[in-house]
């Protein structure tokens, strides 16, 4: 646990200096206190939520699936193209599952629970003849557009629409539950986002306070500047856990108590447990990594004033990494989303969406690797910084020679 130089290593000294912050944080007055602060947050998550239903139309979007002859099939995505401008969104997409042949059949259920594709129902049969297979309430809702497309594509006009079979099936399909499932990304990200919010503040508070007293100073000559940062930042995580460990056990006590149960919710797409695992560690991660950034804040604040100044655009900019992560959500697999996935701020948001909608683990794995190295970056960008800005004695003394030319001095004297 000690150097050869007598020395404590850098994780031990941080141990140490996470038991002591641990330790005084926790049994101060004023944490009980902050233990009712997420009474107000809640107004805020009942006003974020309003992008809900922005990113659940976009999200996911329920496709038509056609299942006809190539020529009818032609003609049908033809007659979508033509009549889109005019009808907007009343319009479903198509997609063209299967070509068939003359008297070939196929199976609307099969292709509707294969989860490579996004169908909401499938539509079969001829252009004169069309047969709608799917939920009953979706294939009630697009019997008429259906119809609408039939004779578009068949170029009769003045004729009557054909008439549209409709043979409901039950099943969930996968467009119900893609759907779904962005329900539950969307609350994971708005929860781990107030908690990073109302939590991370600590950090920068509890290092300007010893700032003031000249405590870090005395700490910073004893131990490495790096293993003070990253003991504050671990004391304050810690100090997190219990907070939200206090607020889940209350609020899912009372939640219990009123008859509610995780069978009304969406189930994520890793399941319930690993889901709030993901869930921990990337509030771990965006606690870590907005927490290093407020120490690198605060080594450059000598008041609370200026801590005030400098923190504000970081929590505007949190906020727009926020919105970017739900953004990225309505958009599965494009640039946008992966974009979210790698910006080290919106990472943890958009990541937690994407376990609840993809059941792969490799990609967190990958994510929270990645978080991990870009907390240990900034928390050496920040002691840096802090051996820069608060660590000087008194000014430089200046002899009139540049550093090469001192350098070259030394040199030829010897």
């Amino acid at each position: 646990m000690t150097a050869l130089n007598g020395r404590l290593s850098t994780l031990a000294a941080a141990f140490v200096i996470a038991r002591r912050d641990f330790t005084a944080i926790l049994f101060s007055r004023s944490f009980f206190l902050f233990l009712l602060g997420p009474l107000f947050p809640i107004l805020v998550g009942g006003l974020a939520g309003g992008i809900g239903s922005e990113v659940r139309s976009n999200a996911a979007r329920p496709e038509l699936g056609v299942a006809m002859s190539a020529a009818d099939g032609r003609a049908l995505l033809a007659a979508r193209q033509r009549l889109e401008p005019q009808l907007g969104a009343a319009v479903p997409v198509l997609v063209v599952v299967k070509e068939l042949a003359p008297g070939e059949s196929f199976d609307a259920r099969a292709a509707m629970q294969d989860r490579r594709v996004n169908l909401a129902a499938v539509v079969t049969g001829t252009l004169q003849k069309p047969v709608l297979s799917g939920p009953e309430e979706r294939i009630a809702d697009w019997r008429g557009p259906v119809a609408v497309l039939a004779a578009e594509a068949q170029r009769a006009g003045g004729t009557d629409y054909p008439a549209v079979g409709l043979a409901p099936l039950k099943l969930s399909t996968t467009a119900d539950e893609a759907r779904s499932r962005t329900v539950t990304a969307q609350l994971g990200q708005t929860v781990l986002f107030l908690l990073t919010m109302l939590l991370a503040g600590m950090v920068l508070s509890n290092l300007v306070e010893e700032k003031g007293n000249k405590i870090i100073e005395v700490l910073a000559a004893a131990i490495p500047m790096d293993a003070v940062f990253l003991g504050k930042l671990f004391a304050m995580l810690a100090v997190s856990f219990v907070g939200t460990g206090v607020w889940a056990t209350v609020g899912t006590s009372v939640w219990l108590a009123a008859g509610n149960n995780l069978g009304q919710f969406p189930a994520p797409a890793v399941g319930w447990p690993l889901f709030f695992l993901l869930g921990t560690a990337y509030f771990a991660m965006g606690y870590l990594l907005l927490g290093s950034l407020f120490l690198a804040i605060g080594s450059m604040a000598a008041t609370v004033r200026e801590v005030q100044t400098l923190s504000m655009p970081v929590t505007m900019l949190q906020l727009l990494n926020f919105f970017f992560a739900s953004w990225a959500m309505a958009r599965p697999g494009s640039a946008v989303e992966l974009a979210a996935m790698i910006v080290p701020f919106s990472s943890p948001f958009a990541m937690l969406a994407h376990a609840a909608r993809d059941g792969a683990l490799l990609p967190h794995v990958l994510a929270l690797a990645w978080q991990a190295v870009c907390v240990a970056v900034f928390v050496r960008v920040g002691a840096t910084l802090f051996r820069r800005w608060v660590m000087k004695s008194g000014p430089a003394r200046s002899d009139g020679q540049g550093p090469w030319k001192r350098l070259l001095a030394r040199r030829a004297v010897r």
